[in-house]
């Protein structure tokens, strides 16, 4: 079974053709950076206008490097949600023309489960297992039981975390995109020059809650003349948040695995680690350090199948299709939906 993917949820146009032997035949991905630094942030008009100017070609090439012809296919996935309700239409729309005109079958994804099972597409891990979902608007831990059957365990009560690395890196003057830049120039600071408060730590449950950190480095920054932090100042205030950060997951997820524990027995849980903060080298060795000391076995996707991408989402659609899940024509893009409503 191959299939192709297409994901157009935020600010990248990206294709990708996987096949059930879990080989990635070509995953190609057009970023929109240029497009949005000059705004600081993704704006949703010009992301919806880029997808529609380049996911043609963009398709086009995946095809071309993975050797395969449309009539090869076994069916497209394609985002249907959550997003930027402009983009998703942009893959949704397309991908149902060529499901209608070559008579393929049409999966509308959810984004978060595309996250939720790339450990299945890299490692072959086996269900259940617990999953930190941590991106640029999520902030969740879950169990995943199954294809489309997910216990959430814990939520964000405020900001999610890849937008709290964002405003964080906005407010330090360190450049878009926030996050990537924020981890940068975390490698060159003092972790432990500036106080900052663990939001939720050391509580019972398995929420997050961000906001607070976020508006006492606004505050710290606010004390500094003018507001002008010098380089090494910025990289010290850096190193701080992501300590906080770091120390924040690990907690949380720390309770949630007394969590699963509970439910489950199983000699050595897995915890999965997804989403684009996953791709962030401190928060990984943060929750590698908990899950040596919990025997737990921790597992993350490449770098690069962390960020938003199309494998994810044609390996999601592949999951759902050979158990017969496919989607009707009139499907309705989704701004959001919610992973446990699967």
């Amino acid at each position: 079974m191959i299939i192709l993917g297409i994901e157009t949820s935020c600010d990248e146009t990206a294709a990708a053709v996987v096949g059930d032997d879990r080989c990635i035949h070509s995953n190609v991905i057009l970023t929109q950076l240029n497009e949005h630094r000059p705004y600081g942030g993704v704006v949703p008009e010009i992301a919806a206008r880029a997808h529609l100017d380049y996911l043609d070609n963009v398709i086009r090439k995946a095809l071309a490097t993975s050797g395969k012809e449309l009539e090869s296919l076994d069916g497209i996935a394609v985002t249907g949600g959550p997003g930027l309700i402009g983009g998703v239409t942009v893959g949704v729309m397309t991908a149902k023309a060529i499901s209608a005109v070559h008579n393929l079958p049409f999966i509308a994804v959810n984004h978060l489960e595309g996250h939720a099972l790339t450990a299945r597409l890299t490692n072959d891990i086996h269900f259940p297992y617990l999953l930190l979902l941590v991106s640029g608007g999520h902030c969740q831990l879950l169990i995943v039981e199954d294809v489309g059957k997910y216990i959430l365990l814990g939520t964000t009560i405020d900001d999610a975390i890849g937008e709290a690395f964002d405003k964080t890196a906005k407010l330090l003057g360190l450049g878009y995109p926030g996050g990537p830049a924020l981890e940068a120039a975390a490698r060159r600071g003092d972790p432990n020059r500036f106080k900052l408060p663990r939001p939720l730590f050391a509580r019972p449950g398995c929420d997050f809650s961000f906001s607070g950190l976020k508006t006492a480095v606004r505050n710290t920054v606010h004390k500094f003349p003018d507001q002008r932090l010098s380089t090494i100042e910025a990289a010290d205030l850096a190193a701080s948040f992501q300590s906080a950060v770091g120390d924040v997951l690990t907690d949380r997820c720390n309770n949630a695995l007394d969590a699963f524990i509970k439910i489950y027995s199983i000699d050595r849980p897995q915890l999965v680690v997804a989403g684009g903060v996953a791709a962030n080298f401190y928060i990984r060795s943060c929750l590698e350090k908990l899950c040596y000391q919990r025997e737990v076995q921790m597992i993350a996707p490449p770098p690069k199948l962390c960020t938003d991408n199309a494998a994810m989402i044609a390996w999601a659609g592949l999951e759902n299709l050979r158990r017969g899940g496919s989607s009707n024509l009139n499907f309705a893009p989704r701004p959001r939906w919610p992973l446990d409503e699967l």
